[in-house]
């Protein structure tokens, strides 16, 4: 059995990653990683229902990526279980995520951008180094983002050689320009942030592709899906999600599965929801040629 740890599994695009995985992939076990064990047993009755027999490829693993202990704590637990067979993790997903936060910005960016690489920091050692691969679930508002922002800024998430370095001075400089900010900078600053954490991201992906060249390591956007990240849009518009353009979560997992399972995919790349290569920094619609840059 393959088996996957799907991070923010509990509802939205991650639990549709999951239900795609025990519909059409037979052999693989899933991880239904989320913040609240409780939440995350609610979620499995309604699968064990839709097939009694995903129960036994299911387990819910309680981890918190904007928390050091809580993420140290799950991969110890991963660990413990795989010890009576030596078995590896054959992949993660890297899907928790927020686009809003009570407390400004650094929240935002320590799910999106300081998850991602915690959890890989923490699971590294139990992923196959043969086969293994990552999927960074990110957004289209990542080259929307670098499409408008400062030249530096877009030149060093753009870059094959970036380092993990240069990413938190990025963002330690954004985080420094908000706190110094006024009012109206601030309300600006929010409204781009989600872009910016997910292009940090992104730019994490081609980092650790180069950095750990064994195993596939890729990044992807789900589309515009209907999830609680996505309902303040629809309040707004006071419009329906299908009105909207909106996608299932269940469709939104496409591009993710795809990175999951295909071969011959490349490593350090970011994807559209039509699970086709695209630039990092500026959008490409669904159906588009495929990206051919560097």
């Amino acid at each position: 059995m393959k088996k996957i740890l799907v991070t923010g599994a509990n509802k939205g695009i991650g639990l549709g990653i999951v239900t795609r995985l025990l519909r059409s992939c037979p052999d693989t076990f899933v991880y239904l990683g989320c913040r609240d064990a409780e939440k995350g047993y609610s979620a499995i009755e309604p699968l064990a229902k839709e097939c009694p027999d995903w129960a036994e490829r299911l387990c819910v693993l309680e981890i918190d990526v904007a928390d050091q202990n809580s993420t140290e704590l799950a991969a110890s637990k991963v660990r413990e279980y795989h010890s009576a067979d030596d078995s590896l993790l054959y992949a993660i997903v890297n899907n928790a995520g927020i686009a809003r936060s009570d407390a400004g910005v650094a929240p935002i960016i320590e799910v999106n951008t300081f998850g991602p690489n915690r959890v890989f920091e923490e699971f590294v050692n139990l992923i196959d180094p043969k086969s293994g691969r990552i999927v960074n679930v990110t957004s289209a508002s990542g080259p929307n983002y670098l499409s408008h922002c400062d030249e530096y800024v877009r030149e060093k998430l753009t870059s094959q050689n970036v380092s993990w370095d240069e990413i938190a001075n990025l963002v330690e400089s954004f985080l420094n320009e908000y706190e110094d900010a006024s009012a109206d900078e601030k309300e600006r600053l929010y409204s781009h942030v989600y872009g910016f954490s997910k292009a940090c991201t992104n730019a994490l992906t081609m980092y650790l592709a180069k950095s750990h060249s064994n195993l596939i390591i890729n990044s992807c956007t789900p589309g515009f899906i209907e999830t609680d990240l996505t309902q303040p849009y629809v309040v707004e518009r006071g419009m329906t999600p299908k009105e909207m353009g909106m996608k299932t979560p269940i469709e939104g997992a496409a591009s993710s599965i795809h990175l999951l399972i295909e071969e011959n995919i490349g490593s350090g790349f970011y994807f559209g929801s039509d699970c086709v290569r695209s630039p990092l920094d500026r959008y490409r619609s669904p159906g588009d040629p495929p990206y051919q840059g560097d």
